[in-house]
């Protein structure tokens, strides 16, 4: 009864903050340059941002609460405030949700980690770089990082590691576990930076930049992130099997369990191939389809359709997809309330007021202690898409005014938007999968995780860097 009624009041406390943040900053005077209306907007998101972090209530619930009071003060009409269910930019990741169902109903994705699991999976550094390759080439399609770590690589690598008698709690995590644990982890969250459809949020940063005129294509983040995100996915592995090695070094066994699985699974179905060409198909829609008309949208929404015309799907697993529908209202209502922050002229006033704290160093100095508070603050944050709504359109704002090239504070801020995930077990989606699974211990997990951020922003700020000027991004 005490713990049901400590749980309760933590509840309540939990419920009482948002509301209690948007009350006081709605009868703050607005500052002197920011319309009213701005100002109450920011109240009311602002409170959603601590409803999210907090949880009191699901982010969905937190969401279509923000809108409801968004309507209800008439802050904006109840067209505005619904106006974020009609962008196409959300309607590309809801779709990107159900194609993936796809490869997890099918089970190819299943089969294309086990087929790299037989290849490389002899030694346990080749084995982690199999389960990385299997990650990297779903991640085009699967927008939730938390299906593609959760629901395909975490089984397979869990059943490894128990195969060789590494578990959670006996003494045993470090003979392979622990490793695999962190490296599919760590290489995940570069993996989701490398496409606009590898995480939920990524469009979100998309949509932000292009708001500032900043036009963020499919194939032009792919192309970006492609050689940094390389680097990385073949960097972090290595500094991992240096500084965190798994006991066991050799995995012959993976092998055999790989072959095993295939030999259960059978001969590739009708509809494993239709999902494989749908899945082509639409990266080739994705890179291309801007050149003859073909938004990233509607390629999604054709996918969508060649496969519940192929019954590779039916409606019901539509329906089931609740990821899909969360993300949709949630993110409708963080995506309506940051674009009108921005058209109330919120976003560029707040640009102008930090561009002048900075000013006074060269844009490069300026923009990369922009870049680090942005990326460092995630210690704060429990959500990518929180962090992404509250901080990004500001950031860029703020990065423009003090003279950054816009392509170049677009991408970084967009990138780093995944990559200071990477720190703490909370921080994002399949944190908790992955941490909860127990071979890592908490100390341990936040001492790697900032190194590995070190490391990554070295590689995705010198070498990223390089390569976008060869690009001509800046």
């Amino acid at each position: 009864m005490v713990e049901k009624g400590k749980t309760s009041g933590n509840k309540a406390l939990m419920l009482a903050l948002p509301v209690l943040v948007g009350v006081v900053l709605w009868f703050v005077p607005a500052p002197e340059g920011v319309e009213v209306q701005a100002w109450h907007l920011l109240a009311i998101f602002i409170a959603t941002i601590v409803g999210i972090i907090a949880k009191p209530l699901p982010m969905v619930a937190v969401a279509i609460i923000g809108i409801s009071v968004t309507a209800l003060t008439g802050t904006l009409s109840v067209d505005k405030a619904l106006g974020g269910f009609s962008n196409k930019t959300i309607w590309l990741i809801v779709m990107a949700f159900f194609v993936a169902r796809g490869f997890i109903k099918t089970g190819l994705g299943s089969r294309i980690g086990y087929i790299f699991m037989r290849l490389l999976g002899k030694k346990t550094l080749g084995l982690s770089y199999g389960l990385i390759i299997t990650d990297m080439i779903l991640a085009p399609a699967i927008p939730s990082n938390t299906a593609r770590g959760g629901g395909i690589i975490y089984p397979i690598l869990r059943s490894v590691a128990e195969a060789y008698g590494s578990r959670p709690g006996d003494g045993t995590a470090r003979k392979l576990g622990a490793f695999l644990i962190k490296t599919s982890f760590q290489t995940l969250i570069i993996s989701s930076t490398m496409f606009l459809t590898a995480m939920a949020a990524n469009p979100l940063s998309a949509k932000f930049a292009a708001e500032q005129g900043v036009e963020i294509s499919w194939g032009l983040w792919a192309l970006a992130a492609s050689v940094p995100g390389l680097v990385s996915l073949l960097v972090i592995p290595l500094l991992l099997y240096k500084i965190y090695p798994p006991e066991i070094k050799e995995t012959p066994q993976a092998v055999q369990l790989a072959k095993d699985k295939l030999a259960e699974m059978g001969k590739i179905t009708t509809h494993e191939l239709i999902m494989l060409g749908t899945f082509f198909m639409l990266i080739i829609l994705w890179i291309f389809g801007g050149s003859f008309g073909v938004h990233s949208t509607t390629a999604a929404l054709v996918g969508l359709a060649v496969l519940l015309i192929s019954t590779v799907l039916n409606w019901q697993d539509v329906l089931d997809e609740t990821g899909a529908w969360d993300t949709l209202i949630w993110f409708a209502a963080l995506l309506m309330m940051a674009s009108n922050l921005n058209s109330l002229g919120l976003i560029p006033w707040f640009g102008q007021m930090m561009g002048e704290m900075v000013g006074g160093t060269s844009w490069a100095v300026a923009f990369i202690i922009l870049a680090l508070a942005y990326f460092y603050i995630h210690y704060l944050f429990a959500s990518n898409t929180a962090h992404i709504s509250a901080m990004y359109a500001a950031f860029l704002a703020v990065a423009i005014s003090v003279g950054a090239p816009p392509m170049l504070a677009a991408l970084v801020l967009a990138f780093f938007g995944n990559l200071m995930s990477s720190m703490t077990h909370y921080g994002t989606g399949p944190a908790p999968v992955f941490f909860g699974a127990g071979y890592v211990e908490m100390g341990t997990w936040w001492k790697l995780g900032f190194l590995i951020s070190v490391i990554n922003i070295i590689i995705w700020l010198g070498i990223g860097g390089l390569w976008w000027k060869v690009l001509g991004l800046w």
